[in-house]
């Protein structure tokens, strides 16, 4: 058996497909009208077509018992357009006890989406505070060759 991705059901499958294409920046892998596949390979499902698939079983929205991950570089430059768009904040950008700064927040369906700065320039932002290696792996938890690997990834893009 292959595990292939998580699916959430949308109440309206163009406004769906807008807000995770145009406010998230996500590409479409596979549109088969009722449903489509991300590249980043999670799928969104038409509730009403998904529904008749389950014997008319109830779907809930709002649950806050899911959610979908993703991680970018420029977190607060995504806060900032999440702000425009009159999104419902989960909560706003903050550090998580490992440091990394993350932003929760509702889709159109009311299923929780964070986005949290990437592991690798958690690193590169410690180091950059004056942290050491061994303190930032400490903090994070991540081993310290990935830091290390991961701060000089940084330093060679300035």
């Amino acid at each position: 058996m292959k595990y292939v991705c998580p699916l959430i059901t949308v109440s309206d499958m163009k406004l769906a497909r807008d807000f995770y294409e145009t406010l998230l920046g996500q590409k479409v892998k596979y549109d088969f009208g009722e449903s489509v596949t991300f590249h980043g390979d999670f799928a969104i499902h038409l509730q009403t077509h998904y529904k008749n698939l389950i014997d008319n079983r109830e779907i809930k929205s709002g649950g806050n018992n899911f959610e979908l991950y993703f991680e970018s570089d420029t977190i607060e430059l995504i806060v900032e357009n999440l702000k425009k768009s009159k999104i419902i904040f989960v909560h706003e950008l903050r550090e998580q006890p490992w440091r990394q700064k993350v932003v929760r927040f509702y889709d159109l369906d009311k299923n929780i989406i964070e986005v949290g700065e990437t592991l690798e320039h958690l690193s590169f932002r410690l180091r950059k505070e004056g942290l050491s290696f061994e303190q930032i792996s400490e903090i994070t938890n991540m081993p310290i060759d990935f830091v290390i690997d991961s701060i000089e990834k940084y330093e060679k893009n300035k």
